[in-house]
């Protein structure tokens, strides 16, 4: 079987991190929880979540193995799935190729109008303020 060329949209350390549908996001979500894992605990854990077949499940899976977002091991009729990339990689690329095509990589407007439109609690406006607060040179 042959798998499209991985486009690639950031660097996380020295692996690179590949850009992943939203479709393969839910599939990475279980993997990322249940690792190692195969196909059908895949297909299992997202029954009730999705509306997709199985052999839908099966090939984002191969999608993801192409992509060097997942590894596999071959145990007797069954592969088990492990992630090649962290979960943390894969938010950041994600949130900084939003950044780029909506704000121009810029962070700060981002933040701005999230703040300004959205309701945070006072827990959420401390975290939010330590976090800053240890951004500063």
């Amino acid at each position: 079987m042959t798998i499209g060329k991985t486009k690639i949209t950031a660097k996380a350390g020295r692996a690179a991190v590949p850009r992943i549908t939203e479709a393969e996001w839910t599939v990475m979500k279980v993997v990322w929880k249940q690792a190692p894992v195969t196909a059908n605990q895949v297909v299992g854990a997202l029954e009730g979540q999705v509306d997709w077949k199985p052999k839908t499940i099966h090939t984002l899976l191969r999608r993801l193995v192409g992509k060097k977002a997942l590894g596999f091991e071959k145990r007797s009729r069954e592969h088990l799935f492990r992630p090649l990339v962290e979960a943390q990689a894969c938010e950041h690329a994600a949130s900084r190729s939003f950044l780029d095509r909506f704000f121009g990589g810029q962070v700060a407007p981002f933040l701005a109008r999230l703040v300004e439109h959205e309701r945070l609690s006072p827990s959420e406006i401390s975290r939010l303020k330590r976090i800053l607060d240890g951004k500063q040179s």
